[in-house]
């Protein structure tokens, strides 16, 4: 079972920031624990490193009284961003107004389905989508979240894991 730690300490001397940052974004800010743990697993699960994503999901299991829906949710998250984020970014960068009126026909029923809240969990679709470069999609998010009550620190709190999470990846690849 892979630790935090122990995927910290496999960051080679040229990632030592990500390594600092890897813990310094886990610990307090804005969001609360269910947040800042669905969005660091989610964020694992894009990110696509399997020993990040196994560390993500141990620290989320010991931070968390009641872990497996934050998990499930995270999980979902992560698929239906990266279907919805390669349709989207797609329909965004081809720039033509007939691919905008096209039925999309894919399913997304677990959106309205989530294990804890809504809100959690556009949240950590915003963190993933920021990860995977969909700019219509980091809008949408950001505009429910907003809507449902969370401010601009939270969504800046949540971008902020995924970015140190998925820079984690790149170097434990490197």
């Amino acid at each position: 079972m892979a630790s935090l730690e122990v995927v910290r300490s496999e960051l080679a001397d040229a990632h030592k920031d990500t390594r600092l940052n890897l813990q310094a974004v886990l610990e307090g800010g804005s969001l609360t624990p269910e947040q800042r743990w669905g969005v660091a697993v989610g964020s694992a699960y894009a990110a696509r490193n399997e020993r990040l994503k196994e560390a993500m999901i141990n620290e989320a299991k010991k931070a968390l009284a009641n872990a497996e829906p934050v998990l499930e949710d995270a999980r979902a998250a992560a698929s239906l961003m990266g279907m919805n984020n390669v349709y989207y970014r797609f329909r965004h960068m081809i720039g033509k107004e007939s691919y905008s009126t096209k039925r999309p026909g894919l399913r997304m029923n677990r959106m309205a389905q989530v294990l804890t809240n809504k809100v959690d969990f556009e949240l950590v679709c915003l963190a993933i989508s920021a990860i995977n470069g969909c700019e219509m999609c980091v809008q949408s998010h950001e505009k429910v979240v907003l809507e449902g009550g969370l401010s601009e620190d939270q969504v800046h709190d949540a971008v902020r894991i995924a970015a140190v999470i998925h820079a984690a990846a790149v170097g434990l690849e490197s």
